[in-house]
């Protein structure tokens, strides 16, 4: 593809995630379950309050507030402005000053070896081409600075839900790698490469009490999940379709009920050292 050709495919590519991340609430679905996560990749990284801090694909700041409550001078960067927005709200609450910055992951405004720590806490694993995201995160962090990625497997309930959403939505452009690939440690590691040391990569769980069902988990991802939501738009009027849709979505999370309204959503947490 020519350059010029694929600049433009690739902007207009970035304005369909931004609309689809803006659609629903995900500000919501981060306040009310996913958390707990952001202050896990705090803590693996070892962020602290000399360190300058990028987070990236940063949201309403799930990761980026806890890290400036740290006392590190951070900057939090998105696609979608919308959700940075909700995320100065949100800090300002919590009394934590930090920047905000509109960016696409996979080319960042940001200079090289500009910052001690890069982490992206369920956000770069959406940028849409994997590797220039990833030599993204190498080329902003400092020599020996840290890098840290947390991200949805494959296995697990959300990378689950991609695989029952998949067959509903329209094929993605050449090129375009599927989210729960960040949560598969081979991946990452040939993604990272040679550049990084002491590569560690760990798979957890984050436990979820917020549905009593497969069918209360799908209603209510299909009304705050910009993915979910665009599945549901892709099917539009097609009853068959919607009831297809709607089946293997509750599906999957009643198969990952381990207990009366819990469920566990397991992720990988990638921590290494930039050479």
């Amino acid at each position: 593809m020519p350059a010029t050709v694929a600049k433009v495919t690739n902007r207009e590519l970035a304005g369909k995630h931004r609309a689809m991340w803006a659609a629903g609430d995900y500000p919501k679905l981060a306040a009310e379950v996913v958390a707990p996560l952001g202050p896990v990749l705090v803590e693996a990284c070892g962020v602290g309050p000399a360190d300058r801090v990028l987070d990236v694909g940063a949201g309403t700041g799930n990761a980026a507030i806890p890290a400036a409550l740290t006392g590190a001078r951070v900057v939090a960067s998105d696609l979608t402005p919308e959700l940075l927005e909700r995320g100065k709200t949100e800090a300002q609450r919590r009394g934590v000053d930090l920047q905000w910055r509109e960016a696409n992951a996979e080319a960042m405004p940001f200079a090289d070896n500009e910052f001690d720590t890069v982490m992206s806490c369920i956000g770069v694993m959406f940028a849409p081409h994997h590797q220039p995201a990833a030599d993204e995160l190498v080329r902003v962090c400092r020599p020996g600075g840290t890098i840290g990625v947390l991200s949805w497997t494959p296995e697990g309930l959300v990378g689950q839900l991609f695989t029952a959403m998949k067959p509903h939505v329209p094929a993605p452009p050449p090129g375009v790698q599927p989210p729960p690939l960040w949560g598969d440690e081979d991946h990452v590691r040939a993604l990272l490469g040679d550049r990084v040391d002491d590569l560690v990569a760990e798979r957890h769980t984050l436990v979820v009490h917020a549905f009593a069902d497969g069918e209360a988990f799908r209603d209510y991802f299909k009304s705050v999940y910009g993915p979910t939501i665009s599945a549901y738009r892709a099917v539009g009027d097609d009853g068959d379709r919607v009831a297809a849709l709607d089946a293997g979505i509750a599906e999957v999370g009643d198969r990952f009920l381990s207990a009366p309204s819990t469920m566990e959503w397991e992720y990988l947490l990638v921590v290494a050292r930039k050479r």
